[in-house]
């Protein structure tokens, strides 16, 4: 029991730490700027985060079960976002948002002008990246609504055994 549930408890730790490093490092090294909707999958995995950090801290509890089931539940919601977001680029259906630009912090009204005349447009509607048609979108869905579903399974699974 003990071993499948805290492997449930590292998966919902490090899924959502990898998959928004991933995130982080594809922004910062590899030059691709995040739109709006790929701002709404990162809060749930850092929310994910810390519940899981949380249940790792109560894991002798009660309390620890339910908040490791509510940072599945996170991860999996940043998983549906993607599902969503990766329709958008395929043209399933429409998003909700407008383009969105990364400004960076602010400064003065000249700065902040001249920073977002400089600002890439990112639109949500067009994947920046793809490997074998599936976008960072789409592989997030994948990863995380896997990963959510691993949690959950080993956690029912550590409950019978």
């Amino acid at each position: 029991m003990t071993n499948r549930i805290g492997t449930a408890r590292w998966i919902a730790l490090l899924a959502p730490a990898l998959l928004l490093g991933g995130a982080l490092a594809s922004q910062r090294w590899g030059g691709l700027f995040p739109c709006e909707m790929c701002y709404w999958q990162r809060w749930p995995h850092m929310a994910a985060i810390a519940l899981a950090l949380l249940a790792i801290l109560a894991r002798k509890t009660a309390l620890g079960g339910l908040l490791l089931f509510l940072a599945a539940l996170a991860i999996f919601v940043s998983g549906a976002i993607g599902i969503f977001h990766a329709g958008v680029e395929y043209g399933w259906w429409e998003g909700l948002t407008t383009c969105s630009t990364a400004l960076g912090s602010a400064g003065d009204g000249d700065d902040m002008l001249a920073r977002i005349m400089a600002a890439p447009i990112i639109r949500c509607d067009v994947p920046q990246w793809t490997l074998g048609g599936i976008s960072l979108a789409g592989f997030n869905a994948l990863f995380s609504i896997g990963a959510a579903l691993a949690v959950w399974i080993l956690m029912r699974k550590g409950r019978r055994a």
